[in-house]
């Protein structure tokens, strides 16, 4: 031990100093305890994704996931933290907000064969930015005794429908994204025709949220709707007896597609690594467990999403849906013309 600091640990009357020295024991014991450790900011909601953490933490031998819940402003709360941030991985969902984060500056490219091998093309930011861990298709909710089993996009807006369909607002981001992949697949002037035939047959204000068109297809309101897959899982799942489960019991779901590519829309839950992460290996470690086998099934099983892997079980209800075929266009593309959806979504009045 050096003489002066072994002065330092003797004299009482240096006693600040040996509580400085002691402090800095404490702060390298924490250094390298972050080796065991990964900061996961997510605006998932808690019940989804603790299961995932937890499985996560046990198959890794022990790496702790130090988790923030962010309702809102994801990005702005890790720019506001800029390179102090812990974050290492950021969490949320809608190909457009795993965008906004890369074009935001919050991110970094990681190279990984595990996460290049299980997930497609388009699946996959091109220059390792973002990856998708979970499919969630806009299917069609329609009354039980509707003669249908196959249904397009497009016949949304057929007049045969007028006053029966129900959706939330259109200037929701799971709506806007599938107003976008209409327009990368048909054109604006095109979509703008459809988005006003959709408009001219809602049985009431686009509003609400996507158990509410089960709710008001049950009670008269509406014949079909549009909606995420994942609720009619969790509906159906419900209690016996519960609102929820009454109206899970009361539909039918049908998985659509755009009449030009014959694919089914559909947005993900997804994940980057920060730009600043102090965790960098762990939270690749993270990603890499996220597509893996076991934790597709959860997704699949507990959360109602539709996995990436092929070969995993889906939950019986979901099941039952028409095998998913996915609309060919790269999500990147789609997420292109958000802003063309939004401004579309307005120019028609769509939620007036």
């Amino acid at each position: 031990m050096p003489r002066r600091l072994f002065r330092l640990l003797r004299w009482p009357a240096r006693q600040g100093a040996v509580a400085a020295f002691a402090s800095l024991c404490l702060g390298l014991a924490g250094i390298a305890h972050a080796a065991d450790e990964v900061n996961l900011y997510t605006t998932r909601e808690p019940a989804l994704i603790q299961p995932l953490i937890d499985a996560f933490t046990k198959a890794s031998g022990g790496i702790k996931v130090n988790t923030v819940f962010i309702k809102d402003g994801l990005l702005e709360r890790v720019r506001a933290e800029g390179a102090r941030s812990p974050a290492d991985v950021l969490m949320t969902v809608d190909i457009g907000n795993l965008v906004d984060l890369v074009d935001g500056g919050v991110t970094q490219a990681i190279e990984s064969p595990v996460l290049a091998s299980v997930l497609a093309a388009n699946l996959r930011d091109p220059a390792g930015h973002w990856f998708v861990l979970s499919l969630r298709d806009r299917v069609l909710y329609a009354a039980k005794d509707l003669p249908l089993t196959r249904f397009t996009y497009e016949e949304l807006a057929d007049p045969a429908w007028k006053g029966k369909v129900c959706i939330r607002a259109g200037q929701h981001p799971y709506n806007t994204a599938l107003v976008a992949a209409k327009i990368a697949n048909d054109g604006v002037e095109e979509t703008e025709r459809w988005l006003r035939g959709v408009k001219a047959n809602l049985a009431r204000k686009a509003a609400g949220g996507d158990r509410d068109v089960a709710r008001d297809i049950l009670g008269g309101i509406c014949d079909i709707g549009i909606a995420n897959s994942y609720y009619f899982g969790q509906m159906k799942n419900a209690a016996p007896g519960s609102d929820n489960r009454k109206w899970g019991d009361g539909i039918k779901a049908i998985r659509p597609t755009f009449a030009k590519s014959g694919g089914t829309h559909v947005n993900v839950s997804g994940a980057v690594v920060a730009r600043h992460a102090p965790n960098k290996a762990n939270a690749v470690k993270l990603l890499e467990y996220l597509v893996s086998e076991p934790a597709q099934a959860l997704y699949a099983r507990g959360n109602y999403e539709y996995p990436i892997r092929a070969n995993v079980p889906q939950d019986p209800v979901m099941a039952e849906l028409a095998p998913l075929r996915i609309d060919t266009l790269p999500l990147a593309e789609i997420a292109r013309f958000r802003k063309q959806a939004s401004q579309l979504v307005d120019k028609t009045g769509f939620d007036d």
